[in-house]
């Protein structure tokens, strides 16, 4: 089974500019993760299955706590963070970040991990 996290809206420090090092930027963070739904659609029960409540509480807390410098480090640290439920085979993980460049709607960095590589 695939379960998104769609267009979470979030602040963070984020950038090499030194404005962008002291005012908190707006980000868009999606997440999308695969694993064995199978256990829980037997059981009907949250234990069974991967909580995507709590990875988007924990996702929230280690965006808006960061002050990365990369984009692609917030990538790779939401990544490492989904990646810790051992029930997860592979991720996807997508961050824009609004007006970052002038005449672009945003600019974004994406990575997709899986177990098996």
């Amino acid at each position: 089974m695939i379960a998104k996290i769609k267009n979470l809206r979030l602040r963070a420090i984020l950038g090499v500019h030194e404005w962008e090092r002291k005012n908190k930027q707006d980000l868009i963070v999606n997440v999308e993760f695969e694993f064995d739904g199978r256990p829980a659609a037997n059981s009907d029960q949250i234990e069974d299955t991967v909580d995507y409540k709590s990875i988007k509480k924990e996702v929230i807390k280690l965006v808006e706590s960061s002050s990365f410098q990369l984009v692609e480090t917030l990538v790779e640290r939401i990544c490492d963070l989904v990646m810790k439920d051992e029930r997860v085979e592979q991720v996807s993980v997508e961050v824009d970040k609004p007006h970052a460049l002038r005449f672009a709607d945003s600019v974004s960095i994406s990575t997709t991990r899986s177990r098996s590589a």
